[in-house]
């Protein structure tokens, strides 16, 4: 996630430093459309990432109840949060989607800093809701959470996107209940070819995205199996020995005949469901329209139709990123796994992408730890 500042439309935020007694800094975004300003209180820490930090962000002239999350980086490797601004501008409204407030950029002890503010999910994410729940979610709860994840991907896949990096820790949870899905920041045009790469998370990676540098929508529907067996199980979706490593996971995915095993205690819809996931042809693959139709989830009610609440009411904001310009050449550096394009077989493959140097974490793309 690799990306110098934009020449284009570039709005820098004026910054006002408070006295060293203070813990919080002030930031103010200016609106182009009318040249007022909004005032945001940079509030306390709720995540960490590789190349970004969440803060609460609240508004000072407004007493929302709910505070906005903001995402940060540096300028210089804001690539990831840039593209999860385009993304989730072109995707639109989507009840079971993030929404995003808009962005802006700040100067902060002597370095430019990107921000992007997003709705914040003050009940963490599925995997810390199966954490809560000693490992395990039960079946009830699982057809609801997986009927809105399909809801979100069918939403992502109708308007010609791919996720890319489908997995519990991006499911966000709400204290209603309800979900959304996060992190688009590997996200990226169905059919886009930027290079012959591996993206996203390895212990949910398809077949076809370890052999090929393959990342469509089967893909997340792959990754949609993987996610569902570890809300029934509390752990990943292939049971690796105890002393596997990357190499062993990689080549039993895209080279192995097996399938991930499928949970015993899930039910028969279950079953069937996340069997319709695993198919290894990605042709025969279930999309998400088919699985909404599946017995498993199609009896889950839509409790709620409307979008969410913008708490910012930023719909008047003007982004400083320049969103016609999806192709720029500091979007296509976005994945630490880019493998030459001339490698054919599987096992040549593998081999590449294991001699690739990054952070080795199986059940993490970007190594996010919460912190509330």
């Amino acid at each position: 996630m690799i990306l110098g500042s934009q020449p284009h439309l570039v709005v820098l935020s004026s910054l006002r430093f408070l006295s060293s007694s203070q813990s919080k800094q002030q930031n103010l975004h200016r609106n182009q459309n009318n040249n007022s300003q909004m005032d945001w209180v940079r509030g306390k820490t709720v995540g960490r990432g590789s190349f970004a930090t969440v803060n609460l962000a609240i508004p000072k002239a407004n007493s929302y109840s709910t505070p906005t999350a903001v995402k940060t980086s540096e300028v210089s490797t804001s690539s990831s949060l840039k593209n999860e601004k385009h993304v989730l501008h072109q995707l639109g409204s989507c009840q079971r989607i993030i929404p995003c407030f808009g962005d802006d950029y700040t100067f902060e002890n002597g370095k430019e800093y990107y921000n992007l503010f997003l709705e914040y999910a003050s009940a963490g994410t599925l995997s810390d809701q199966v954490k809560l729940n000693g490992g395990r979610i039960p079946e009830q709860h699982i057809r609801r959470y997986t009927r809105s994840i399909v809801e979100g991907l069918d939403h992502i896949h109708r308007n010609g996107f791919v996720h890319c990096d489908i997995k519990l820790q991006n499911i966000l949870v709400f204290n209603d209940g309800e979900i959304k899905i996060a992190d688009f920041g590997l996200a990226k045009k169905t059919g886009e070819k930027q290079s012959f790469e591996c993206r996203g998370t390895p212990l949910f990676m398809s077949p076809e995205s370890v052999n090929n540098g393959e990342h469509e929508s089967p893909a997340d529907i792959w990754a949609l199996g993987c996610a569902v067996v570890e809300m029934v199980t509390g752990k990943p979706a292939w049971n690796l020995e105890k002393d596997s490593n990357m190499w062993s996971l990689l080549l039993q995915i895209g080279a192995g005949e097996e399938s991930p095993l499928i949970p015993e205690e899930l039910s028969k819809e279950g079953k069937d469901f996340v069997e319709k996931c695993f198919v290894k042809d990605r042709r025969k693959r279930w999309t998400a329209e088919m699985l909404l139709n599946h017995p498993f989830v199609e009896e889950v009610k839509n409790v709620d139709e409307s979008s969410p609440r913008n708490h910012f009411d930023f719909n008047d904001w003007v982004s400083s990123v320049n969103d016609s310009a999806p192709n720029s050449p500091e979007l296509e550096e976005l994945s630490p796994w880019d493998v030459d394009s001339s490698i054919d077989s599987a096992v040549d493959r593998l081999g590449k992408l294991l001699t690739v140097e990054k952070p080795v974490s199986w059940s993490e793309s970007d190594s996010w730890i919460s912190v509330r």
